[in-house]
């Protein structure tokens, strides 16, 4: 089950709800305005569970990397390397800022996480 592509089908359902419901809003057609509602309701609750799964899984993780006891951001010339890098620091994990995990962990600058000093 891939989280991300759940949301991006789910989203896409929406957008379609969404015309659908302004197209009978368009032709007065109460009927199918209740339906879309519902619908529609059903969907952001399903984006919203989905969310929050999604959510829980990155801070269990970010607090699984935080209990790794080394970390340290990574200098420009171990990113430029990193295949290189990771072959010479066994079990590091590298987490970038723009990422969603590094957004849940609140990280400003590329950082690896490694269970013994690199």
């Amino acid at each position: 089950m891939n989280l991300n592509k759940d949301i991006q089908q789910l989203n896409n359902k929406l957008d379609m709800l969404r015309r659908k419901l302004d197209d009978a809003k368009a032709r007065d057609d109460q009927g199918l305005v209740k339906q879309f509602k519902r619908e529609l309701t059903t969907v952001n609750k399903k984006i919203a569970s989905i969310k929050g799964m999604q959510s829980r899984s990155n801070s269990a993780q970010g607090e699984a990397l935080n209990a790794l006891p080394f970390h340290r951001p990574l200098s420009k010339l171990e990113q430029a390397d990193m295949g290189k890098f990771k072959k010479s620091v066994r079990g590091l994990i590298v987490v970038h800022p723009l990422t969603t995990l590094g957004k849940e962990m609140g990280i400003s600058e590329v950082t690896g996480y490694a269970p013994k000093a690199f």
